[in-house]
């Protein structure tokens, strides 16, 4: 993402004057001529482009050459030569320009605080050229809307993300909240002290899930990672009472509520769907729905969403003071911002997202990911290893598959033209026979080599390395 805060604002002779804080600038170049020590202070804080004026971006830019390469003292004689090898001091004003800063120097005590009087203008101006952009590509109208509001939501985010960094913090400081949190532990005498997952084991392993943790649940398809990750929805928003957010990007809303009825009631599922239900299921569905009721608990069936969005609806529940955790079903099934020369690269970046948001909102945020075939070809244990969170195998473009809802052909490029979602289609269930199954979503994995096998049966498979 560019750096939207140091792009500096395209000015237009008709238009308002953009935020600016020439004093402040003036007084921040002459403090670092006044006082070798601020120099690296400032640096840590400011780019050169959150100045305002041209010509104070070039002082600055010299003043952190001559502080890089040699890390000398800077005055008026060596910040002119500086200027001068670069060929800009005229363009700054020269000599007396540099003379006329330095009558600005006063004290380093308000150093910061002028910092973050710069840094709060360029932050306004980088608001406001972002807002112009989304207005000119909102006319145009050249793409997509879905499109153009990704982008938009993500020229402001980049203007976030560089509002909230944070320099080093002295081990010293940390120690004293640290232990504060040890002893309110200690006082407690509970052994969950993050949300509680309602599964002993886990809580004796995790000691519940903890803030700003990414948890990743991850099995083969139809493995019941869906229900796990429900059942400890259910668990932390019923019993702990902590908000639970939960994007079923491969269910609707329907069919997660009637898999949280029927883990409250006990009620099987498939009697459920079919309305076959006995006189004594009705009361436990009741019950159960009076504690769903209550239960914080909120759902967003989007399909395909992007990383932005998820992170965007985050924010304003947090803000909200709605949200303690989220569950994200399933990983695969998110869209990443940007151009990725695969779905590798665009997956690894979605999980890096999400820990940051995680980290940013500081709850736990659980993610759950489908294993790729390596896993069953493995040793008798099936035991996962890192290697098998990656994208399931591919199939070619021209791959046909057979619809259970029509009995019609199409290929996958179809599907993937179309957009089409949760097709239903005959495939091989793991015993070989034919079954009825819903193709959630079909997306490019980028250009691969592809394979031509011969079976046994001298049928041809065409698939990639990893099919």
């Amino acid at each position: 993402m560019t750096d939207l805060i140091s792009r500096p604002v395209s000015l237009t002779p008709e238009g308002p004057t953009p935020p600016q804080a020439l004093e402040a600038e003036r007084s921040v170049l002459a403090a670092l001529m006044l006082e070798h020590d601020a120099i690296g202070r400032a640096a840590e804080q400011l780019e050169p482009q959150a100045f305002y004026r041209v010509s104070h971006q070039k002082i600055y830019e010299a003043i952190l050459g001559i502080w890089n390469r040699s890390n000398e003292r800077v005055d008026l004689i060596t910040l002119g030569e500086e200027l001068r090898k670069r060929g800009e001091l005229e363009a700054v004003g020269g000599t007396p320009a540099l003379s006329q800063i330095l009558e600005y120097a006063t004290t380093t005590a308000n150093l910061d605080q002028h910092i973050q009087i710069i840094r709060s203008k360029a932050v306004l101006r980088a608001l406001i050229r972002a807002a112009s952009e989304i207005q000119q590509e909102s006319y145009a109208g050249s793409d997509d809307t879905a499109a153009i509001l990704d982008r938009a939501e993500a020229r402001v985010f980049a203007i976030t993300d560089q509002r909230v960094r944070q320099g080093f913090v002295a081990l010293k400081d940390l120690l004293k909240p640290a232990f504060e949190h040890i002893q309110k532990l200690f006082e407690r005498k509970v052994t969950v002290t993050g949300v509680d997952t309602g599964y002993d084991d886990i809580n004796k392993l995790t000691a519940g899930f903890q803030n700003s943790d990414l948890i990743v649940i991850a099995g083969r398809p139809s493995s019941g990672k869906t229900s796990f990750a429900l059942n400890i929805a259910e668990n932390a928003a019923i019993r702990a009472r902590v908000p639970v957010s939960v994007f079923s990007i491969e269910m609707n809303k329907e069919q997660l509520v009637q898999r949280l009825l029927c883990s409250q009631s006990e009620v099987a599922l498939h009697r459920l769907r079919n309305g076959h239900l006995t006189n004594e299921d009705w009361p436990r569905l009741t019950t159960a729905a009076g504690l769903l009721t209550q239960a914080p608990i909120m759902i967003d069936d989007s399909s395909s969403p992007t990383v932005m969005e998820i992170r965007a609806k985050c924010r304003r529940l947090r803000a909200e003071g709605k949200l303690g955790m989220v569950i994200i079903d399933y990983l695969q099934l998110i869209r990443g911002s940007g151009d990725f020369e695969n779905r590798v690269q665009e997956i690894s970046q979605i999980t890096r997202a999400l820990k940051a948001l995680a980290k940013e909102l500081n709850i736990p945020v659980v993610a759950l990911s489908q294993l790729s075939r390596a896993v069953e070809t493995r040793d008798k244990s099936g035991r996962p290893q890192l290697s098998d969170l990656r994208e399931s195998g591919c199939l070619t473009a021209d791959t046909r598959i057979l619809r259970a809802d029509s009995g019609a052909e199409t290929t996958m490029g179809e599907l993937f033209e179309t957009g089409e979602m949760n097709v239903p289609v005959w495939t091989l269930d793991d015993d070989l026979r034919v079954a009825r199954r819903t193709m959630t979503h079909v997306f490019a994995s980028g250009t691969k080599p592809v394979f031509e096998l011969r079976l046994a049966s001298g049928k041809r498979v065409e698939a990639s390395a990893n099919h």
